[in-house]
């Protein structure tokens, strides 16, 4: 026997990405992007960090990647320290580049990797979650580090001029970013109070979803 669920969904935004895909292309403020996916971004910005959300249409074939944390890379770390799971190589000629920021550079090239063996890439990404510890001596986790980390990865070519646009490294001026990528995925970024490896300051999963063939 089948089961019916129904689910109750409150808000005027769900009702219009229930409402189908004619409903999002003629929706204001909507970027059409490819494989059948609508991005909403915040009324009047052509750039913003993260969308306000993103709907996908149907035959859409998605990815969930797990939860990646970063690789140990700096040798001249203690093992086990926040420190050791970063990269030098990735923060070289920068100042004011904060642990949490460092380690979420590693994360993120992991995800790029990880996505590359599935077939993907970065520009595929349609959702991300964050989880942050608290760094030691912090008050809280390092929101500001994590932010300007996703920027040198996500979001840093404006959808209006299609110029990419100069990101901050820790207190560096900004510059090119790393990876320039115009995807903004609906994104969720909250603290825990620990993660699963020692060390460990950043935790990324995204869902991508694959381009037509």
């Amino acid at each position: 026997m089948r089961r019916r669920t129904q689910v109750v969904l409150g808000t005027a935004l769900t009702a219009s990405l229930l409402a189908g895909g004619t409903a999002l292309a003629d929706g204001g403020g909507w970027w059409t992007g490819p494989h059948a996916v609508r991005v909403m971004l915040p009324e009047g910005q052509t750039n913003p960090a993260i969308a306000n959300g993103v709907a996908v249409g149907g035959e859409v074939a998605v990815y969930q990647s797990s939860g990646l944390g970063p690789a140990a890379l700096n040798p001249s770390a203690p093992a086990g320290a926040p420190e050791s799971y970063t990269d030098p190589a990735l923060t070289r000629g920068a100042v004011g580049v904060t642990i949490t920021e460092a380690q979420a550079l590693v994360v993120l090239r992991a995800i790029e990797a990880n996505l590359r063996a599935a077939g993907l890439t970065s520009a595929d990404v349609l959702t991300m979650k964050c989880y942050l510890a608290k760094p030691p001596g912090g008050e809280s986790a390092d929101y500001a580090g994590w932010n300007r980390a996703y920027r040198q990865f996500y979001a840093n070519i404006d959808l209006a001029s299609k110029k990419v646009v100069p990101v901050p490294l820790g207190t560096s001026a900004p510059a090119t970013p790393l990876f320039p990528n115009r995807a903004r995925p609906a994104r969720a970024t909250m603290e825990v109070a620990s993660l699963a490896v020692k060390g460990w300051l950043v935790e990324v999963e995204v869902t991508a979803a694959y381009r037509r063939r």
